[in-house]
């Protein structure tokens, strides 16, 4: 299959929607209008780029764009670069992904992909973007708050009782991640288009054929998927995701202390073992259930802690 992408003028895009009848409904972001013509699916997007493909796709686009120049597909020049086992991802466009609250036995599983231009990664570390590990929750607040408002994403939150119920089922913890990673990576993939990426980037959390195996749902674009271990030094892509499901869990986690009235602490140390037996002596275990995740060893050493109270 052939594929060819053209640079045009706002003009010339009024030419060829008036030429072929298009579908301009139900298209992904990013994209003006579509249509399928004799064996080529001609992509008109918002970036005033039309992209050809199929086998009449160089002599199709010549014939209903005879004055623009056609440019060869970006994919198709950096298939050569991608030869190199470690791409310097930050040169590209690309979605990363990453999660947060894994770890803690308060607060939900929160999982977030987003995509950053080759453009934009220049941007986010004006801004200041970095693994999240070495910012403070109001730098992360801060800057996930920016990165919203310009970065296409997909966040999606397990709270407790879901989270629960899922291990509850059989499910594990990687098996509930490969499954919100991967359903969050196609959400970006609908938002933007697709000749403007490069590399789907995972935070590795798992072999990536354990990953596969757990997706429930087929890997989006395989052969532009890396899995990574330490991403957030390697992609801005993670490292922006990170941010923002870290500040969707810190913003859960003020939520929840809100709620109990009660200072809920991060991670899964012994501080967190006395939290929950304080939650269990001032309401029950089951308020504690719900903003906790079951099977994590805090639960039974805060009923521990409360038996040994009350002897």
């Amino acid at each position: 299959m052939t594929n060819v992408v053209k640079k045009v003028t706002a003009q010339e895009i009024n030419h060829l929607l008036n030429q072929l009848e298009f579908e301009t409904t139900g298209l992904p972001q990013g994209m003006k209008a579509r249509k399928k013509h004799q064996g080529t699916t001609i992509s008109v997007y918002n970036s005033n780029k039309v992209m050809f493909q199929g086998k009449n796709a160089e002599q199709l686009a010549q014939s209903l764009l005879p004055n623009s120049s056609a440019q060869p597909k970006k994919q198709t020049t950096k298939k050569s670069k991608k030869s190199s086992p470690h791409p310097q991802f930050n040169q590209y466009s690309c979605i990363g992904s990453d999660e947060a609250g894994s770890g803690d036995y308060f607060g939900p599983l929160t999982v977030c992909a987003a995509y950053v231009s080759e453009k934009n990664a220049r941007v986010l570390k004006t801004l200041g973007v970095d693994d999240s590990k070495k910012l403070t929750d109001d730098k992360i607040v801060e800057l996930a708050e920016q990165l919203v408002t310009f970065i296409p994403h997909s966040l999606l939150v397990l709270d407790n009782p879901k989270y629960n119920e899922c291990q509850a089922q059989g499910w594990s913890q990687v098996k509930m991640k490969a499954v919100l990673h991967n359903e969050a990576i196609k959400n970006v993939l609908s938002r933007i288009e697709l000749d403007e990426l490069d590399y789907i980037v995972v935070d590795q959390f798992a072999q990536p054929g354990v990953y596969k195996r757990y997706a429930l749902t087929d890997i989006p674009l395989p052969e532009k998927t890396h899995f990574e271990t330490k991403g957030e030094s390697k992609s801005i892509a993670i490292a922006a995701a990170s941010i923002i499901s870290r500040y969707a869990f810190v913003k859960h986690m003020d939520h929840i202390s809100k709620q109990l009235n009660i200072s809920v602490i991060k991670g899964a140390s012994k501080k967190v073992d006395l939290c929950a037996a304080q939650l269990i002596n001032r309401y029950s275990l089951a308020q504690l259930d719900q903003v906790t995740k079951k099977h994590f060893a805090n639960r039974d050493k805060a009923l521990n802690l409360v038996e040994q109270k009350r002897q």
